[in-house]
């Protein structure tokens, strides 16, 4: 048997305000299979953020439990990897620089992990590139240097927090050709954020939807879409039925 490599059982997750109790989730229960890439779809405040925020350890939930791995860890800090919406590259550092940071924390000599940056450098696009500081790079650069930087944690899951929703159209697509060939070169388990529903379909495996606020698992549905994906499937009739039955547990007329 098959030991999901993430697994929420019945979570549920309440903020306080001054005035105001803020329900973000509610008796959440998911699993992530190992090499599986799932993406999370849900209006604003529907707690997608807050779920990744669960499982790297930032908060703790109120009720429930998160497994790694199979076991309940005393803490989630550092087992897998985390990239949040903005790329936080720091404009002092050089590309190179910023990618090694994780590599740094965990005590790695410099010269080890200046290979293991070179060695992936090409894979994300960033060959020729490491000497550069980020105000020198396109966003979609900048991005694949955050993507490096969370790669490079060495971490089994990789959890990303809506990383194309600041790009354009056409850097967007790229970007998620790029995402999808070097998930299947190297078999890490990736949860992914978008509030893009065709983005969402065109990436996974699966697509949980979360309802309003707060959060519940509104729907999973199995992505019975061949591999690898083209862009050119977006047109497709069968597609366009899986992104119309999403919308639709959004509540967006269709």
């Amino acid at each position: 048997m098959t030991i999901p490599r993430i697994e929420f059982r019945h979570i549920s997750k309440t903020f306080f305000g001054i005035a105001h109790a803020v329900p973000a989730l509610q008796d959440i229960s998911l699993k992530v299979m190992p090499g599986e890439f799932v993406t999370i779809i849900g209006a604003s405040g529907s707690g997608k953020s807050t779920l990744f925020n669960l499982c790297v350890g930032l908060i703790e939930p109120d009720a429930g439990e998160i497994l790694i791995d199979g076991e309940i860890p005393q803490n989630r800090t550092g087992m897998v990897g985390y990239m949040p919406q903005r790329d936080l590259l720091l404009p002092w550092r050089s590309v190179l620089d910023n990618v090694l940071l994780p590599l740094e924390i965990q005590g790695i000599p410099r010269k080890e992990s200046r290979q293991r940056a070179f060695d992936m450098l090409p894979h994300f696009g960033l060959e020729g590139f490491e000497n550069e500081y980020p105000s020198a790079l396109s966003g979609g650069m900048r991005q694949r240097a955050a993507l490096l930087r969370t790669w490079l944690m060495g971490r089994s899951t990789l959890l990303l927090d809506e990383p194309f929703g600041a790009l354009d159209a056409l850097t967007r697509k790229e970007l998620q050709d790029w995402l999808l060939r070097v998930w299947q070169e190297f078999g890490r388990t990736v949860m992914f954020i978008t509030h893009d529903v065709e983005e969402a379909v065109y990436l996974a495996d699966r697509v949980i939807v979360l309802s309003t606020r707060p959060g519940v698992v509104r729907r999973e549905l199995k992505v019975d879409l061949p591999r690898p994906r083209r862009q050119r499937m977006i047109a497709e009739h069968r597609f366009g039925i899986l992104v119309r039955g999403l919308l639709a547990d959004l509540g967006v007329d269709v």
